[in-house]
């Protein structure tokens, strides 16, 4: 082959690799989409999920209002009397 014929060949295969390249960026950026595409998918079905967590405890928290329950109540417990208590309300006429 003659030096013009390699030149001319050598021009040719970069001008290929220039345009593959422009294409490659297309499908590259056609892949960043997708990616994008499947993590707002992934997000949407998150902030569904944590939408229907977000009102099943809300319907808790009604329930237990409802119930006369709340999140942090104790029930009262109750002070055994001494027996000078009881008699001063014996003689009171409380009791």
């Amino acid at each position: 082959m003659s030096e013009k014929a390699e030149k001319k060949e050598e021009k040719e295969e970069s001008k290929a690799k220039s345009e593959g390249d422009a294409t490659g960026d297309k499908s590259e950026a056609s892949n960043l989409v997708e990616a994008a595409n499947i993590a707002a998918k992934r997000l949407e079905e998150a902030n569904t999920k944590a939408a229907e967590l977000v009102r099943q405890q809300q319907e808790l928290i009604a329930r237990q209002a409802l119930g006369g329950q709340t999140a942090g109540a104790s029930q009262e417990e109750k002070k055994e009397e001494t027996p000078a208590e009881y008699a001063k309300k014996v003689m009171e006429g409380k009791e």
